[in-house]
């Protein structure tokens, strides 16, 4: 099973820069980045965040794909 992500998608609908997303919630440009290669999973509280500045329920921003393995 895997965590797969939407960041990237609901963040480019906001119109916003991976600098400006990650500005706003408090990591480093390169999180922003490793997290919409797949490459990072955030720590939950993390998520909340992320899905609370995109204005978007966390279970639409993060998906578990138990397809996957």
């Amino acid at each position: 099973m895997i965590i797969v992500n939407k960041v990237q998608q609901f963040r480019k609908e906001k119109k916003l820069t991976q600098e400006e997303f990650a500005k706003r919630v408090g990591v480093s440009r390169k999180t922003i980045v490793s997290l919409e290669k797949g490459n990072y999973t955030p720590s939950l509280l993390l998520a909340f965040q992320i899905a609370k500045e995109l204005e978007v329920e966390i279970r639409k921003v993060f998906e578990l794909d138990e397809a996957i393995r």
